[in-house]
């Protein structure tokens, strides 16, 4: 796998100490999904069509639950970044990144998830300040 420069990314900072982290094309996804994604931070995605992979990086050293709004917020993002960003409402999936496979063979930004939580949002980025 290719080394992506950050360049490839898009990086939001959200509540608290938490970001995330957006691929802008599928060999970015998949560095972003198989390199720079821990075991414990949620991997989003789109569900039905195509769209960027998405993380939420927990804070270093974080312990406790995941805010349900620093949740929604990835999950508004991952929904922006798909083909699906004019809907009004989606189904973005999402997991711990160590459910997150990729089978030899396949193309970029293919993987396979287990472990899914569907959320219902509408696509937005946050507003910065």
């Amino acid at each position: 796998m290719e080394d992506v420069n950050l360049k490839n990314f898009r990086i939001f900072k959200i509540s608290g100490s938490f970001e995330v982290w957006v691929g802008k094309n599928s060999e970015a996804n998949d560095v972003l999904s198989f390199k720079y994604t821990g075991q414990n931070d949620l991997w989003f995605h789109i569900r039905g069509t195509s769209g960027s992979h998405t993380i939420l990086k927990l804070p270093e050293n974080f312990e406790g639950e995941i805010p349900k709004e620093c949740i929604k917020t990835a999950a508004e993002i991952a929904a922006f970044y798909s083909k699906a960003k004019n809907a009004k409402s989606v189904n973005v999936a999402y997991t711990k990144g160590k459910n997150v496979q990729k089978y030899k063979g396949a193309k970029s930004g293919s993987v396979v998830i287990k472990g899914e939580k569907i959320i219902k949002v509408a696509p937005k980025i946050p507003e910065t300040t």
